[in-house]
């Protein structure tokens, strides 16, 4: 009698998922090449290149700190590397968010044809956006230089702070990535939302100044219900040598653990189905 045959785990198994994981994350010098030659293509035959990221994000960054600093009576010396500061972390969570809701949809062809882990293409969206925010960072190092902040160690919270961005665009876009491949509405639906969540979010406007006018300081207070806030908090304290804030810290933690959980579950779920609905 020949002996049993181990029990392959199913396609709704844990084992699968985070086999998925492990082995798109082995595979990083192909992810590495591919979100490295996507931004390449996107500025092919420009003069300047990539270079053009820093350049688009410097003028905007100059242009709002300008206008709202007008508007709202801010000294400029603060308030633009307020608003280059909150620019450049937003254009990370918007561009998780906005690519990974049609992340499987764009690579349909890889998907349908190459026999590679789905995590692949989250790994290649999160360093393609990473990298996006390192060409942005000469904007912030250079604002520093004319503009010099109160830095101090608190600087080096900085990186904590960018990893759990990174932890939060990777869950993101699986969660919102696997749901979009099934109902083609989302990625219209996320791109209105995201617009809308831009004005809700402290960039172009300071929250602890309208906490200061108690004409408006209860219900300035709303603002705390939007989750992109405190991750935006967490960085920027830290770049700008304000003063850290810790509630923040806690809320994008549990933020981060609870969305984890359900990007996990999402794709034990339904990994396996993503190939035919593309």
């Amino acid at each position: 009698m020949p002996p049993p045959l181990p029990d392959e785990p199913g396609p709704r198994s844990w084992s699968r998922a985070f086999g998925d994981l492990r082995q798109g994350w082995k595979q990083r010098p192909l992810w590495g090449y591919l979100g490295w030659q996507d931004i390449k293509q996107r500025y092919r035959r420009s003069v300047l290149g990539p270079l053009w990221i820093s350049v688009t994000m410097a003028v905007v960054a100059t242009a709002m700190g300008i206008l709202y600093g007008a508007l709202f009576g801010e000294d400029i010396a603060t308030f633009l590397p307020y608003v280059a500061t909150g620019l450049l972390i937003w254009y990370f969570i918007n561009g998780c968010i906005l690519e990974g809701s049609e992340v499987f949809i764009a690579n349909e062809g890889l998907i349908r044809f190459l026999p590679a882990p789905l995590s692949l293409h989250i790994y290649r969206l999160v360093w393609r956006q990473s990298l996006f925010f390192v060409h942005n960072l000469v904007v912030w190092a250079v604002l520093i230089l004319i503009f010099p902040q109160p830095l101090g160690w608190s600087l080096l919270l900085a990186i904590p702070a960018f990893a759990l961005l990174v932890l939060n665009g990777a869950w993101i876009s699986v969660l919102t990535g696997i749901i979009a491949t099934r109902f083609r509405d989302i990625p219209p639906i996320i791109a209105s939302l995201s617009q809308l969540l831009f004005f809700m979010t402290p960039i172009v406007w300071q929250y602890e100044t309208l906490l200061r006018n108690p004409a408006v300081a209860e219900r300035a207070r709303i603002a705390e219900l939007n989750p992109v806030m405190h991750f935006v908090e967490i960085l920027r304290q830290p770049m700008l040598g304000q003063e850290i804030a810790w509630r923040h810290w806690y809320i994008a933690g549990a933020i981060t653990v609870v969305g984890i959980g359900a990007a996990l579950v999402c794709l034990r779920n339904y990994r396996s189905r993503v190939a035919y609905w593309v």
